[in-house]
């Protein structure tokens, strides 16, 4: 059997007691930390709490070269973890064809995803919620500025009265990508981009989702982009038009 186990959105212990029977009951763990990360732990950490050895794969090594993994499910009990919801990337869900169609029994344990920790901190109502979208470092995209795909996700966004998460990039793993480059984006930093696309516009900072200590903060963009928000993760939220209470939690949680 493959298993794939969601670990949460912040360290060891955000994982579900079914994602941490799976884990420790498994003969062998992968996992990979290139798509997202828990930012408030460390693979020593994780051994630890899991009493298990975690053998990480970079992105050839899931991607290109899955071998392993499945060979080990054909006849083991194996576990690959990832942060987050276990399904969220597609690499995932390739993987678990690819054991499916060897004839691998495949099973999810889902963990906390950015997505609903974001509708939870902020409350604005998760069913009004539009396409996400992520939002690169210039360098990685090759230009200036916000890509184009990013700025029409946003705007047919706001023409259905929906609001838009952007996930900030994450540069983990990338042989492209210098060590002395920023390896996650900050929500100033984004802030600061979208601002010359929306100079105007109610946006909120997520940082940390799913710590003891999350800050949640409501102002436009351009006030935005000159505050520190502190260690990463962040994310940012992009609102629709507001309904009475979602104005109102803006107001009491995020000091809008």
């Amino acid at each position: 059997m493959l298993t794939f186990v969601g670990l949460g959105l912040y360290d060891e212990r955000s994982v579900t007691i079914d994602g941490r029977d799976a884990i420790r009951g498994a003969d062998r763990v992968f996992a990979e930390f290139y798509t997202s990360r828990l930012v408030g732990t460390d693979l020593d950490s994780l051994e630890r709490f899991h009493d298990a050895t975690i053998e990480v794969r970079d992105r050839a090594g899931v991607e290109r070269d899955p071998e392993p993994v499945l060979d080990a499910a054909e006849s083991a009990d194996v576990v690959f973890l990832t942060a987050g919801d276990t399904m969220v990337s597609t690499t995932h869900t390739d993987l678990r064809i690819r054991a499916e169609e060897r004839g691998i029994e495949t099973r999810i344990v889902h963990g906390t995803t950015a997505q609903t920790a974001a509708g939870s901190l902020t409350g604005l109502q998760n069913y009004r919620f539009g396409k996400a979208t992520t939002l690169p470092f210039e360098k990685a995209h090759g230009g200036d500025g916000v890509p184009d795909s990013v700025v029409a996700t946003i705007e047919d966004n706001r023409e259905r009265d929906l609001h838009t998460l952007v996930y900030l990039d994450i540069k983990v793993d990338d042989p492209h990508w210098a060590e002395s480059d920023d390896t996650y984006m900050t929500a100033d930093r984004a802030a600061e981009l979208l601002s010359a696309e929306f100079p105007e516009q109610l946006a909120v900072v997520v940082a940390r989702a799913g710590s003891p200590d999350p800050l949640v903060v409501a102002d436009t963009l351009a006030n935005l982009a000159t505050r520190d928000f502190g260690d990463p993760l962040h994310l940012l939220v992009i609102p629709g038009d507001l309904h009475p209470i979602e104005d109102e939690a803006l107001s009491a949680i995020a000091d809008a």
